[in-house]
């Protein structure tokens, strides 16, 4: 019963081995401008960690925006599916999935069954996603997995006035540009995120347990401000947020094959 699951996203390639419930490897890279590569280098890396060839797996799923490009899987399913399959498989009282992504977020909410009852996704601006962290941390010079962990020693964070990434990223240069501390600036740019974040997913009504997938979910600034923005804790669950939507392709897979 050894089922797998790749998901191409944008940034990054990630790729999950589960056998029955037990998760037996995984792995993540920077996604290249060929995903057919992308996808195997990364299902390599995940089998190697596993102890296991290509041949051990039964059946695998792809997911991501590239997806129809991955040349060994056996089926494709939508990463909004995925994501709900993976953290209900996680934790079944979950009901609500905030997934903030490298290009796009989406708001998904869950029955007790585990099945999307409404979802809402947002790709059409950069404020919302990994993206707009990624060129704020890159002004403030700092690493992305940095911007969490710095922003906790801020004392007076900066409430930007633009959602707006070209906007923001004008407004954190001016701020620079008069001295003001980047721990200050990492928060205000946090709280930008959780804020736009939190109207997208009230679109779709919060009902607890509620969690977070996706990169942006290991940027304990970006969580905390968005427990605040919400009024609900985040449920923290037992992996790495950002392999959620190769997680839920594993479970499908390992349902194709017969698994429960």
């Amino acid at each position: 019963m050894i089922a797998a699951g790749c998901d191409v996203g944008s940034l990054t390639t990630k790729a999950v081995i589960l056998n029955n419930t037990r998760l037996l490897g995984h792995a993540i890279a920077r996604s290249s401008i060929n995903p057919e590569k992308s996808a195997a280098e990364v299902i390599e890396k995940a089998l190697k960690a596993a102890r296991l060839t290509f041949d051990d797996i039964g059946f695998c799923v792809g997911t991501g925006y590239g997806r129809e490009r991955i040349e060994f899987v056996k089926k494709t399913v939508s990463e909004i599916s995925c994501h709900a399959k993976g953290a209900h498989f996680l934790q079944p009282s979950v009901r609500t999935i905030i997934d903030i992504g490298g290009q796009d977020c989406k708001a998904i909410r869950l029955d007790a069954k585990g099945e999307i009852v409404k979802f809402i996704t947002n790709d059409k601006c950069a404020s919302g996603t990994g993206r707009f962290l990624e060129v704020m941390a890159k002004l403030l010079g700092l690493k992305l997995e940095e911007l969490g962990s710095i922003s906790s020693q801020a004392t007076r964070p900066i409430n930007l006035a633009s959602t707006c990434t070209v906007w923001a990223q004008a407004e954190v240069i001016m701020h620079l540009n008069e001295d003001m501390s980047r721990a200050d600036l990492a928060a205000g740019i946090n709280e930008a995120m959780a804020a736009r974040v939190a109207i997208l997913a009230r679109s779709v009504g919060i009902e607890k347990d509620v969690c977070m997938s996706g990169g942006v979910a290991k940027n304990t600034g970006v969580l905390e401000a968005m427990e605040k923005q919400l009024g609900v804790p985040m449920r923290r669950l037992r992996v790495d947020p950002q392999m959620m939507g190769a997680l839920g392709a594993a479970v499908f897979a390992r349902e194709k094959m017969g698994g429960k």
